[in-house]
Parts: structure tokens; sequence; C-alpha cells
């Protein structure tokens, strides 16, 4: 089996993909996707969102459970945020709502 013919259209592929490809600028082409690449690092938004403020989310919730008006939706609140200074208002409300 002779393989000088295909090392030599293996050759002439590389050499013509690699040093006249249009976006190779005589490096090889892996240096330019890795060059695009930290760019692109730069560039891109973050993919996971910055963690929100959980005092708003607290009284967001605190929020709810006031529209919501019921005993439940007010102890579920309590429960889960028992040493926020918005569950002593929770706690009021809920002593309004069960006279």
């Amino acid at each position: 089996m002779k393989l000088r013919p295909l090392a030599a259209g293996i050759f002439s592929t590389i050499m013509a993909l690699g040093a006249d490809h249009p976006l190779s600028d005589g490096q090889p082409v892996m240096a330019n996707k890795a060059a695009a690449d930290e760019i692109g690092k730069q560039v891109r938004d973050p993919t996971v969102p910055p963690a929100r403020d959980p005092a708003i989310a607290v009284a967001e919730e605190y929020e709810l459970a006031r529209r919501k008006g019921t005993a439940e939706a007010l102890e579920l609140f309590i429960a889960r945020h028992s040493d926020d200074p918005l569950a002593e208002k929770a706690r009021a409300e809920l002593r309004r709502l069960s006279r």
C-alpha cells in the first residue's frame, strides 16, 4: 500500500487551510480560535444572574402573605423567617386576624 499520495493530499489540504486561510493571518487556525475565545469571554454576559438581596425577597414574601390575609399564609411566613423583623409584623397581623 502506498501512503505517499495520501500523505501528499493531506499535507496540501493542511497547507491550504492553515497558511492561506483568510482567518489564520499566518498563524495556526487553533491559535485564532483560542484568541477569539479569550475575547468572547470578556464580552459575554454571565450565564448566572447575580443573587437577589435576601432582605428584598423576605419583604416580598411578607407582602404576599399579608395580601393573602390568611392565618396559614402568615404562619408559614413566621415559620420560615422567625428571626426577621417582619416576623413581628406578621405576628401582629395574625393576632389581628384571630380577633
